[in-house]
């Protein structure tokens, strides 16, 4: 046996050892690196508003607890309005039920004439199987519930912690990452830095103005049908459409259509008409004017990266995408180096004259021929 077989076999084992305890510790941490990186993103983003705080002589941290508490109350605010109106429409709902009931009761009877009633359809509702085996799976799904509500609350914890520590600490982390890089490197990095603070935060302006617009349009469409509790459901619609990626839309659109329901379901059908007409209206005309002023992405490039981020990390990455790919963008812009463009209608899309003459030519060659 040669002499360096037993090394080779032992460093290939430890090597292998290595890997495997690396890949184990990757897929532990997953859950706090996907954390981290929301923060990263979410002091981005507040980067702006902290920084003209300080620069009027505010304590940095100060200026970053300042702008937390404020996003903090807002959250709360908005989640227990808008949970009350909720609370009151099902109660509603609830109540007017029987009348619902027996109101579509009478249509089958009179469509397909038919002789049901509406407390024999609830005795058949209450003594069914499926009634009774979905109440046994949700009072032994509580626990579980709860499990899940509690993880959620530590993990937004986690994230305002790192947040809060990444936006107070910016000028000391720069610091201490460009202290490890040559001066070249040092400017690179705090360039790319100074991109991302930009696009993140015209990102999170253009969604705040998209939100502003869009709650005012719902609002007036509600305020028309005299839907109850209007503004808050315009508030509603507008962040929760442009916040929350891929399916915000119809989930801001399902509330202002359930409470208008309990006023006339036929107002429910207008509700969702002006819904989707808005949101055409937004994809193709608004959103791409906005979009090229403040983050300057094109609308393809963003819808893909929506759906690339989704693929890797879910809701998170459809939330971060954007502001990440136009930051990649912006920084790659200034290392492509880029020509003038020549005049030919090929550029324009259109055929250049005489474009056709060769192959008129072969045309008339076969003709020749077959003659």
């Amino acid at each position: 046996m040669p002499g360096w077989l037993p090394r080779a076999m032992i460093l290939a084992l430890t090597l292998l050892a290595c890997f495997q305890l690396g890949s184990w510790a990757f897929h532990q941490l997953i859950g706090l690196l996907i954390n981290i990186l929301i923060a990263f993103f979410l002091a981005l983003a507040v980067e702006p508003a902290v920084g003209r705080m300080a620069d009027h002589g505010m304590r940095r941290g100060l200026a970053t607890f300042i702008v937390f508490f404020v996003v903090l109350i807002a959250s709360v605010g908005f989640v227990v309005m808008l949970g009350s109106i909720l609370a009151g429409q099902i109660v509603d709902m609830v109540d007017s039920f029987p009348q619902y009931l027996d109101s579509v009761i009478n249509w089958i009877n009179e469509t397909f004439h038919t002789e049901l009633s509406r407390v024999a359809v609830q005795d058949s509702l209450l003594h069914s199987d499926w009634l009774q085996r979905y109440v046994q799976n949700s009072a032994t799904g509580v626990l579980d519930v709860s499990t899940t509500v509690l993880g959620g609350l530590f993990r937004l914890l986690t994230i305002f912690l790192f947040s809060f520590y990444f936006a107070a600490d910016g000028p000391r982390l720069r610091r201490a990452l460009c202290s490890v890089l040559p001066p070249a490197r040092q400017a690179e990095v705090l360039r790319a830095w100074e991109i991302a603070v930009d696009k993140t935060g015209g990102y999170l302006y253009s969604r705040g103005l998209m939100a502003l617009i869009s709650g005012v349009a719902h609002y007036v469409m509600l305020e028309i049908l005299d839907v109850p509790y209007a503004p808050a459901l315009a508030v509603w619609v507008g962040l929760v459409s442009q916040f929350i990626p891929t399916i915000g839309t119809y989930l801001a659109g399902a509330l202002p259509m359930l409470i208008a329901f309990t006023v006339d379901p036929w107002y429910a059908l207008w509700v969702l008409a002006f819904v989707v007409i808005y949101q055409q209206f937004e994809n193709y005309m608004l959103q791409p004017k906005l979009t090229a002023r403040t983050v300057d992405i094109h609308p393809a490039v963003a819808f893909g990266s929506v759906i690339a981020g989704t693929a890797l990390l879910g809701a998170v990455g459809a939330l971060i995408a954007i502001p990440a790919i136009a930051t990649l963008q912006a920084f790659l812009g200034a290392y492509v180096k880029r020509y003038d463009v020549m005049d030919d209608p090929r550029v324009r899309g259109r055929r250049p004259r005489g474009g056709t003459a060769p192959l008129t030519r072969l045309r008339h060659a076969l003709r020749r021929e077959r003659a």
